[in-house]
């Protein structure tokens, strides 16, 4: 197609295919919907709005209710429909990208999507955080850019401490770079990197409804950042992009944030179960995570994923990332779905093990 640019043609489609299953635990989501007392106010609201008017431009009404709720100066605040709409918007901004790999990939592909040059820094031993590597990295390059970290770290769901943000975001401040935190599993983990970025204008945090809020349908994301961050990605996001239905809702839930801290509370619990369940697997091994997901090393990541479909269990697999041969990734569930994930895990690890006798 000659009326595109040439570079579109080779980019890939978002690596993701939709499987059904009865027990779905393959895409980070809450296992839990909305409490039925916050549907209700939010279907009472909606009854209220006048659908044939354009919504705030900006969303500044909800804008100003989030920064309320995070403690943040309002013009700092900048909403979009899912955090990917931002991840690609500041990609869209910046000279070049810095990222980890593994990491989230919607970083590389925004970077693909925007011909923004792209560099990826592996982990280090044991998913640990290559601190060095990334200050060199930035030190060397030919021009600043933005650098994204996940923390918790997606897929591996390793915490990296404010510590060891803190150099990082100090080697930004010196050789001209924005560092991005993106937090979308930060209510499962000890501690957020939000306090140490208020103020700094190299550092800005990225937030979802998605996980922990349970709203993945709704599709918002936000960034925290400097008033003149913000001021930047929010020019190069279109009028209107918060319909005024999602607008509604989520004012509604902002008013009833209680059952978050109680569903997260929940998910942390399971993580746990299942992590020390796991253990005892005579062939598979979990890794500590602070997010709302486990990554497990199986002998054999295709197998897994098929025989675990074939029980009625959706997983993600992660093998196609170099050294994480035989892993796949497992979202917590309810306890009931755990349990059936743990019964169908441990029928395979003893007909792996038959075979191997």
């Amino acid at each position: 197609m000659k009326a595109f640019k040439p570079h579109v043609a080779a980019i890939p489609r978002y690596p993701y295919a939709k499987v059904q299953a009865p027990i779905k635990l393959d895409q980070n989501e809450s296992p839990y919907d909305l409490p039925e007392e916050v549907k209700r106010a939010v279907l009472e609201r909606l009854a209220t709005l006048p659908f044939n008017r354009y919504p705030e431009m900006h969303a500044e009404t909800l804008r100003e209710t989030v920064a309320d709720f995070e403690g943040w100066s309002e013009r700092g605040v900048v909403l979009a429909p899912g955090s990917n709409v931002l991840i690609q918007t500041l990609v869209a901004a910046a000279q070049r990208v810095l990222d980890l790999e593994p990491s989230f990939p919607h970083y590389k592909l925004s970077a693909t999507l925007t011909a923004t040059p792209y560099q990826a820094v592996p982990l280090g031993e044991g998913f640990t955080l290559p601190v060095e590597a990334l200050v060199a990295a930035m030190r060397e390059a030919e021009t600043p850019g933005v650098l994204f970290i996940p923390n918790p770290h997606a897929p591996t769901g390793t915490f990296y401490s404010p510590d060891a943000l803190s150099q990082l975001a100090d080697a930004a401040s010196t050789y001209g770079w924005l560092m991005v935190v993106d937090e979308a599993y930060y209510q499962f983990a000890p501690a957020h990197f939000k306090r140490q970025a208020q103020g700094q204008g190299h550092v800005a945090i990225l937030r979802t409804f998605s996980k922990a809020w349970g709203l993945a349908g709704v599709r918002v994301g936000y960034l925290l950042a400097s008033e003149e961050i913000a001021e930047v990605v929010q020019n190069l996001l279109p009028p209107f992009v918060i319909p005024a239905t999602t607008a509604a809702l989520l004012q509604t839930v902002l008013e009833h944030p209680g059952y978050v801290a109680e569903h997260t509370e929940r998910i942390r619990r399971e993580r746990e179960r299942v992590f020390v369940e796991l253990k005892a697997h005579p062939t598979w091994k979990a890794y500590p995570s602070h997010a709302n997901f486990l990554l497990i090393r199986t002998p054999d990541a295709e197998v897994a994923y098929k025989e675990l479909l074939a029980r009625g269990i959706l997983v993600r697999r992660q093998d196609h990332y170099p050294g994480f041969e035989g892993c796949i990734r497992v979202s917590i569930g309810t306890p009931v779905e755990n349990d059936a994930f743990l019964k169908a895990a441990f029928e395979l690890g003893r007909e792996g093990t038959k075979e191997d006798a």
